[in-house]
């Protein structure tokens, strides 16, 4: 369609002028031809990674404010290129224009799983008798398996759950969690959560936990968890709570990477205007 068009100006201002018009609008529609154009995307920070980091992993809770720019929600995702990153409080209809935006923009490609314990209209949109899916989803470079996706028993004041998936992380396989626990105010339900997922984590050598878990790291729903797997900063620890980074906008830390069998060698905590929780990342070391 480009090369038509561009053939065509030799006939005249009048088609000089149409060729024009057609070519602004060639270039709409075919897109940027560089990841990141302004035009289409926010360009990220000029110290952003170029390519995925395989050693890197991410977990973000993407809902509050729940209506941000997936546009925007890429580009922060991309800003820091995890192999692996864990959404929770997502839409699928919102995971995958993240997808598609770090795709088209970016040139990072990622595969998708979804573990979704509930359909609501009113967060996820879609038709009143179709809602939209709601819960926790994977995005890895690398191809996932044995994908499972539990519902905990008691989900509290809203239903939640964990998803774990298999892939590779540092060029070698893991077991991947990712989870919501209840929300704050709910101590009893949260502990009968991690009882659960703790139950599985035990089964795995190597395995990474991410997600949201509403508890700072002195409370006592997470002390199963701290007895399989350390987090990935090594002064955060429930006896040395006044050293753990806050991860939210409210100065508490309820965000986590756990690591079980792997070591870590830096993360990040990195506030954003797109929700009330801070984007945490980490690099492990891949031995």
């Amino acid at each position: 369609m480009c090369i038509q068009i561009e053939e065509a100006m030799v006939f005249g201002s009048g088609t000089r002028l149409l060729a024009g018009v057609m070519t602004a609008a060639c270039i709409v529609l075919v897109g940027p031809s560089a990841p990141g154009s302004a035009l289409f995307g926010r360009s990220l920070p000029v110290d952003a990674v170029s390519d995925v980091v395989p050693n890197r992993v991410m977990t973000w809770n993407i809902c509050n404010p729940c209506e941000a720019s997936n546009v925007d929600r890429a580009a922060e995702i991309a800003t820091y290129a995890p192999q692996v990153v864990g959404l929770q409080e997502a839409c699928v209809r919102d995971v995958e224009r993240i997808r598609d935006h770090l795709e088209r923009l970016y040139g990072l490609v990622y595969h998708v799983e979804y573990g979704m314990v509930l359909r609501n209209w009113g967060r996820c949109g879609g038709a009143p008798w179709s809602p939209g899916a709601f819960g926790q989803a994977v995005l890895s470079a690398a191809p996932m398996t044995d994908r499972v996706t539990v519902e905990y028993p008691d989900g509290g004041s809203e239903d939640r759950g964990y998803m774990a998936v298999t892939t590779m992380v540092g060029g070698r396989p893991v077991r991947v969690f990712n989870t919501h626990l209840a929300q704050r105010r709910q101590e009893a339900v949260r502990a009968d959560q991690t009882r659960v997922l703790a139950a599985e984590l035990a089964r795995h050598d190597r395995a990474i936990v991410l997600g949201d878990f509403n508890a700072v790291p002195d409370a006592p729903e997470l002390a199963r968890i701290w007895a399989l797997a350390a987090d990935t900063d090594p002064r955060c620890h429930p006896a040395l709570v006044g050293t753990c980074e806050p991860t939210t906008d409210w100065h508490s830390k309820f965000d986590y990477i756990f690591l079980r069998g792997i070591a870590p060698l830096k993360h990040s905590v990195r506030a954003t205007p797109y929700s009330d929780h801070h984007l945490l990342h980490t690099d492990l070391d891949p031995t």
